[in-house]
């Protein structure tokens, strides 16, 4: 069965076809990333005004790609939460007008169900229950996966999600938007233990905060400029990059040990960085736990992640009728 997804909840509007939820046919992303930097980060006006502006032709070089017409298309699938509400509202209104004139099923799909979904497109063997850590722009959670739709939430950020932490510390830094990417490359080459950077103390025994370790990091630099030094930034890039990996990696890997989990998954934008994915990997062996990484492409957002899941929400029935709306929030574990 082919799926279209449709994904339009941040500054990347996209499209993609996937045949069964594993196997890619199409995949297209428009991004107005450039121009947010412009701002330091995401302007949800403008996000929105280019979601409308980019979709439709964003949707016809995915069926174009896939050399198929929505007559071959089994059925649409959307994000309709959570996100930016203007954004999420260009992309949920689009599909329902595509499904409903073409006549096809109109499938809801959760943002970070999405994420995770990224990993079954490629690994073919991966398979319910595992263990997922999703950390994104807005979200940063320890998942455990019981089946292709029933999730349980072992943690949470208590405030900052991880890439929003990389963001503002990027903007402190003088670096590029997103953070996440920026810091990554500014870090290479830096001392990780240059700056002895904070663990926050937080109840629940895996849950997470970012926001007393992005206000160190801002105070450490704001300090310096008074007194007229300066921040090493690749050193403070690489002790941000290693205090916040290290605290999602333990906090995922406690998780997985107390669980017994076999399979441990990493989702969403920060699942892309390269220090989290090493300290993960070696965790996991230490378990002898099996490890699952997205490949780079599908760790940001992108429909082929949204297709993928629209497969199994299909399959399990979770279908939407044409008074779907989209949401701002919604827990993941939503029935």
């Amino acid at each position: 069965m082919y799926v279209l997804g449709i994904e339009s909840t941040c500054d990347e509007t996209a499209a993609a076809i996937v045949e069964d939820g594993r196997k890619v046919i199409s995949n297209v992303i428009a991004t107005s990333v450039k121009e947010q930097a412009l701002y330091g980060g995401v302007v949800p006006e403008i996000a929105s005004r280019r979601h409308a502006e980019y979709i439709s032709a964003t949707v016809d070089k995915a069926l174009a790609d896939a050399d198929m017409t929505m007559a071959d298309v089994g059925a649409v699938a959307v994000t309709f939460a959570p996100g930016l509400i203007g954004a999420v509202l260009v992309g949920v209104n689009f599909a329902k007008g595509l499904a409903y004139a073409a006549g096809k099923p109109l499938v809801p799909v959760h943002h970070l169900r999405g994420h995770i979904a990224a990993n079954y497109l490629t690994h073919p063997a991966l398979h319910p229950p595992f263990l997922c850590l999703v950390a994104s722009g807005g979200h940063s959670h320890i998942v455990l996966v019981e089946d292709w739709c029933r999730y349980k939430v072992l943690g949470r950020t208590v405030d900052d999600a991880a890439g929003e932490a990389y963001d503002k510390v990027a903007r402190t830094l003088g670096l590029s938007y997103p953070g996440g990417p920026s810091v990554a490359a500014a870090a290479k080459g830096g001392n990780p233990h240059a700056y002895k950077l904070p663990v926050p103390h937080v109840e629940g025994k895996y849950n997470v905060s970012f926001s007393g370790l992005k206000t160190a990091v801002i105070n450490e630099v704001h300090n310096a400029q008074q007194k007229g030094e300066e921040i090493n930034v690749s050193d403070m890039a690489a002790s941000f990059q290693e205090r916040i990996d290290q605290i999602l990696a333990k906090k995922l890997l406690s998780a997985a040990a107390d669980t017994g989990a076999q399979t441990i998954c990493l989702a969403g934008g920060v699942a892309a960085n390269g220090r989290l994915r090493q300290l993960v990997n070696d965790g996991a062996q230490k378990l002898g736990a099996k490890i699952y990484l997205p490949e780079l492409k599908y760790c940001g957002d992108n429909g082929a992640m949204i297709a993928a899941q629209g497969y199994y929400e299909y399959r399990d029935g979770n279908l939407a009728g044409w008074d779907l709306n989209g949401l701002p929030t919604l827990p993941i574990d939503y029935r």
